[in-house]
């Protein structure tokens, strides 16, 4: 049967691991001095060879016969654990083993001593995947686990693991790796395959494979279902990079200002089925390439793109300037985060185009109509001034041209909480935030809000649910949540009921005490104002 060559070539021991002697040379020097951890935590992308380590720490601390922290490869444990058949080497996929009864499982099995071997080695992958209820159920037999029992979780998000957690293991973070590591080990494989790989083709799919050696060795895969012969063609066909015209006509149009043009190939796309997330990607990487090449010299070497595109690019860098590259990343980038809140993709997209080719970039920014006149006038009173100052001539202070004048400030209005009008659509936010942040919606139960101009006030039902939501990190997650809701920034406001009076009507406290006295439970009010 045909083995997948990322797993045929996956390696056994740590000598083979590539690009991460940081780790591999610790890892060694614990088990051969015998003083290895109960608990690491392995982090970094894709394909850099977590799980690889792992298991060769599993194989090697209960090898029959080590040699200076390496496996054998030659006792019945190493055997056993190459062919994935080892009692004791037990893998678990957080992904789908994420709930409280799971964990739950796994601490009654820590208490059974090994079958074989001298250690019982549990492997998480993708731990950040299990529930809070499974993370505080596996805290504390991470903690103080027996003697026999020792942990290795891997993740590609180690901002998701609790710190609790982290704190409790030794943490090993794994870099992309090399281009020339993975250039290497491409060739030695296909020697060894008998495949013909041309050394440019090698590293193209290093550079596509972006650090991740599983990425690289599945891409090599593909390319020899083209042709043993890999050449550049075969890379570019296997990797569905060739026929990309209409990303740079795109590019084109945006940079010539022609939004008709950038909305006629956005709706072919859209007509052929094309993923407006997907392209939306790819053109913020192909204005990233521009930024790159602009950057400096001997930046060539961070693009991936085929030779011909390459020329294209640098084509587009020597007739642009870095503020309008920069507000075209910023403007897709715009887009791509409002896609998941947008009915159709479409319309965003095309708006998206219309924006970069009307408005002007100040600074990497959009700026237009009455702004972008008085930015204009602004820069030409600038230029008197200096003129006036180089020659000696005290500027005279004139009002500017064309200027609107600026509008008289506001009178600030101070907020009672005994007299607003509630916001309708409080509920459907609060429903957002109970689906992203379940742990707020706890403290907003039975709360009100309402918008003063600029400003956002909250009324939260009880003195004890305000003091918990100020002290934790949920009210960033709550305002970003109310300003991706409206598409602007307020200022927040943060209030109990307490300090509306008892008897308003709308006051979100009388359904507690409604329910209460519906419950024969007594209550007693007391009001701050007394």
């Amino acid at each position: 049967m045909y083995q997948a060559l990322y797993r045929k070539w996956r390696p056994m021991s740590f000598d083979d691991v590539v690009s991460q002697p940081h780790i591999t040379a610790t890892l060694k020097n614990q088990i051969a001095a015998g003083k290895t951890a109960h608990a690491y935590l392995f982090t970094g992308s894709r394909g850099t060879g977590k799980t690889t380590c792992a298991r060769i720490f599993a194989k090697t601390v209960n090898c029959l016969s080590p040699r200076d922290g390496e496996p054998c490869l030659e006792c019945e444990i190493c055997k056993l654990a190459d062919k994935g058949v080892l009692p004791d080497m037990i893998e678990i996929d957080a992904a789908s083993n994420s709930r409280v009864d799971d964990i739950r499982e796994l601490r009654e099995g820590v208490n059974y001593t090994p079958e074989m071997c001298k250690y019982k080695v549990y492997i998480i992958d993708e731990v950040h995947m299990l529930s809070p209820g499974a993370f505080n159920a596996l805290l504390k037999t991470m903690e103080e686990p027996p003697a026999h029992v020792k942990f290795i979780l891997a993740t590609t998000e180690v901002h998701k693991v609790p710190e609790t957690i982290v704190s409790r293991c030794q943490h090993f973070d794994f870099h992309r790796i090399r281009t020339e590591d993975i250039v290497s080990r491409l060739e030695y494989i296909a020697q060894q395959e008998n495949l013909s790989l041309h050394p440019d083709a090698a590293n193209l799919i290093a550079r596509l494979s972006d650090g991740g050696m599983r990425d690289a060795l599945s891409l090599l895969d593909q390319c020899v279902a083209y042709s043993e012969d890999i050449s550049l063609d075969t890379v570019s066909a296997a990797a569905g990079i060739a026929g990309r015209d209409h990303l740079f006509d795109i590019l084109d149009s945006a940079f010539a200002r022609d939004a008709g043009a950038m909305i006629r190939r956005i709706d072919e796309l859209y007509a052929k089925s094309k993923d407006l997330s997907v392209l939306c990607s790819e053109l913020i990487t192909q204005f990233r390439n521009v930024m790159i090449l602009m950057s400096g010299k001997g930046t060539e070497d961070l693009i991936v793109c085929l030779p011909e595109e390459l020329e294209r690019l640098k084509k587009m860098a020597q007739n642009t300037d870095m503020d309008t590259v920069l507000f075209f990343i910023s403007a897709l980038q715009s887009c791509q985060e409002r896609f998941s809140r947008s009915p159709n993709k479409c319309i965003e997209l095309e708006m998206c185009a219309v924006r970069m080719c009307s408005g002007k970039a100040q600074g990497g920014q959009a700026v237009s109509g009455a702004s972008s006149a008085a930015v204009s006038a602004l820069n030409e009173r600038l230029t008197k001034l200096e003129a006036a100052v180089a020659r000696g001539v005290p500027a005279k202070a004139g009002k500017p041209a064309n200027v609107p004048p600026a509008p008289p400030p506001k009178p600030l209005k101070k907020f009672d909480p005994n007299n607003y009008t509630p916001l309708n659509e409080w509920n459907d936010i609060l429903q957002i935030i109970n689906t992203k942040v379940p742990a707020i919606g706890s403290f907003l139960r039975n709360s009100a809000a309402c918008i003063e101009g600029d400003m956002f006030y909250l009324i939260i039902a009880s003195d004890f649910a305000l003091r918990k939501f100020k002290r934790s990190d949920d009210s960033a997650k709550l305002k970003q949540i109310v300003n991706d809701y409206y598409g602007k920034n307020f200022g927040f406001m943060l209030y109990s009921s307490h300090d509306a009076d008892i008897e308003d009507q709308d006051n979100p406290i009388n359904e507690l005490l409604k329910r209460a006295q519906q419950a024969n439970i007594e209550v007693e009010v007391k009001n701050k104002k007394n």
